[in-house]
């Protein structure tokens, strides 16, 4: 274990241990080649039901696509379990030489029983001013398998209607969210998004290229 993971991994169990078994502690390594299981040390791992080894979440994926120099914290936005508790997470970028993303620190903290109670709680459980997108509590995954089909559905909601009454552009659009999500990092991603579309490689690959060609 690097000295950074080590004195991470120490913060990780010092959050937990301060605010309950209600707050999960994750701790993504982007430095691993194999990205489906980025998950390197995680405390309170039942809040998500996500363990050691598990892959990673959609943020996590965007970042491994995106410019390490636009990416800022991202702090107090809201997420859900599969069995539908709501989380208000953190996401706390740790960089490395080159500013690139060695690391993601990530907290979860249970706040579903705190939206139930009276108005003293407000000021815990609020979070930053958000966009509408933010506003919607984003699916915590468990592998690169979840996150493809969450991100699949993502599509399909944006373009707002079935795949079998998608126009060209229609699905040209959910191709692009895709790609911009960073969906085809995930291996084989590119086979199921082109059965799951009805089109083939290639006229995948076409679509990802459109706005280029424009």
């Amino acid at each position: 274990m690097d000295s950074k993971l080590e004195l991470l991994t120490q913060i990780a169990h010092g959050v937990a241990a301060h605010f309950g078994n209600a707050c999960e502690v994750v701790i993504h390594d982007l430095r691993k080649e194999d990205i489906e299981s980025s998950i390197v040390y995680i405390e309170n791992g039942h809040v998500s039901s996500r363990k050691l080894g598990d892959g990673p979440s959609e943020i996590v994926l965007q970042t491994l696509n995106r410019d390490p120099s636009s990416l800022k914290d991202r702090l107090s936005y809201l997420t859900r379990t599969d069995d539908g508790r709501i989380l208000k997470s953190s996401t706390i970028y740790i960089r490395g030489k080159d500013n690139t993303i060695d690391y993601i620190l990530a907290l979860n903290y249970d706040i579903t029983g705190l939206l139930t109670v009276d108005n003293a709680l407000k000021s815990l459980i609020s979070t930053a001013e958000m966009s509408m997108e933010d506003r919607q509590p984003r699916k915590i995954t468990h592998n690169v398998n979840e996150l493809l089909d969450t991100l699949i559905e993502n599509s399909v909601a944006l373009v707002g209607k079935p795949v079998a009454l998608m126009s060209k552009d229609d699905k040209i659009t959910a191709i692009q969210y895709l790609n911009d999500a960073g969906a085809f990092l995930i291996t084989k991603s590119g086979d199921k998004v082109s059965n799951y579309f009805g089109i083939s490689k290639f006229t995948l690959y076409s679509y990802m290229d459109a706005n280029k060609e424009k």
